[in-house]
């Protein structure tokens, strides 16, 4: 057990529109910007923070406690972490598990992570459902409001960013066992590193290949299937790979997207992408499957949703998940294909695991489609 216990300075977190909330410094002492959004999951926490689709957010934890189970190197989704700021009600500085290697406050402070604890959450999350998403800013070196405020002002907004590039590999690797049965070509946007092992427990040999690679490149692989990774940023501005996923969907080869994949792959045919009014992170949002008739508790993380209207007018697309809370869209299939991605995050880091069997889904068309080329 390692506790630790301090003073702790000043913080100051100011929105967007002007709302002020005083709290304690936490992590790193100085600065941060970035979109708030707030995440409902009780466990999880490091995966969250070191989760790529976080890029460029700062995250409000509805957990009263964060840090109170350390830091466990092995339970990364990727190789730092991704968030850019945290938000919660009580920051421990210490830790009680065994396994853990070091504590949230020194894994902040490594990574340069700015947060801020000992504010009213619940009045935050409260406040962010009414209002909406927004930029804001944590301070813990400067309580100057109108200098943080002209800081702020300069923070692009969510809308119209492309974040995937600043997360996704820029050089191919292979993932798994080379004398795997079938073999996935992965397009990385800011893939999370369970959506491999999930795969490659699947007997997959994988190939993670960059976002901006040709189709040639993937093609030249050979693969069995195409897995489209989660990843930050708005889907609609990223023409270059929406073309590419189209041209992917007319190999013909089975096809999976998840999270900013799925959206991509709508995009790809001709089914547009909006901003949600606060969007859906944590692990208890309701879904049912429309094709069983079963519902299932998953875990998300996203504020960009698919446009039901256009689906309407697209008789090539089928709904197969929606959202029990809002009835947005959790997943599409292409007819005719073995085509289809969710919103969602059936790698389940952190957990449930109701939607595994997406895995399983993926794989059955991979064999099926081999079958067929027999």
């Amino acid at each position: 057990m390692q506790l630790k216990y301090q003073t702790k300075p000043k913080a100051i977190l100011l929105l967007e529109d002007g709302k002020i909330f005083e709290g304690k410094a936490a992590g790193k002492i100085g600065t941060t910007t970035g979109e708030i959004c707030f995440n409902t999951g009780m466990t999880g926490y490091q995966e969250i923070f070191t989760d790529p689709s976080y890029f460029g957010q700062i995250v409000v934890m509805n957990n009263v406690h964060v840090g109170n189970y350390g830091i466990e190197e092995s339970e990364v989704e990727s190789d730092s972490i991704k968030i850019s700021g945290m938000i919660c009600k009580k920051f421990n500085d210490g830790f009680s598990r065994k396994r853990a290697q070091q504590s949230l406050q020194d894994y902040f402070v490594n990574d340069g992570v700015v947060a801020i604890s000992d504010v009213d959450t619940r009045a935050i999350v409260r406040y962010i459902r009414d209002k909406g998403a927004m930029n804001c800013i944590i301070s813990s070196d400067n309580a100057d409001i109108d200098s943080l405020k002209a800081l702020l002002a300069k923070v692009p907004k969510m809308e119209g960013l492309e974040l995937s590039s600043k997360v996704a590999t820029t050089k191919a690797y292979n993932f798994g066992e080379s004398n795997a049965a079938h073999k996935v070509a992965v397009l990385d946007f800011g893939v999370k590193k369970n959506i491999l092992r999930s795969l490659a427990e699947r007997d997959c040999y994988l190939k993670v290949f960059p976002m901006k690679s040709s189709i040639k490149d993937i093609l030249d692989f050979n693969p069995d299937g195409i897995m489209l990774s989660n990843g930050p940023g708005d889907p609609g501005v990223m023409k270059e790979e929406i073309a590419l996923i189209k041209e992917l969907v007319a190999t013909g080869k089975p096809v999976f997207g998840i999270c900013l994949g799925h959206q991509l792959l709508a995009e790809s045919q001709g089914i547009s992408t909006y901003k949600m009014h606060a969007g859906h992170r944590g692990i208890n949002h309701p879904v049912k499957n429309i094709i069983t008739g079963k519902s299932e508790i998953t875990s998300q993380n996203h504020g960009f949703t698919v446009n039901a209207d256009d689906i309407a007018k697209n008789p090539a697309i089928e709904i197969t998940h929606v959202n029990l809370n809002d009835n947005t869209i959790e997943g599409i299939r292409i007819k005719n294909k073995p085509v289809f991605s969710v919103q969602y995050h059936p790698e389940a880091c952190p957990g449930p695991l109701d939607s595994r069997y997406l895995f399983d889904d993926f794989v059955s068309n991979i064999k099926a489609s081999k079958n067929n080329n027999v």
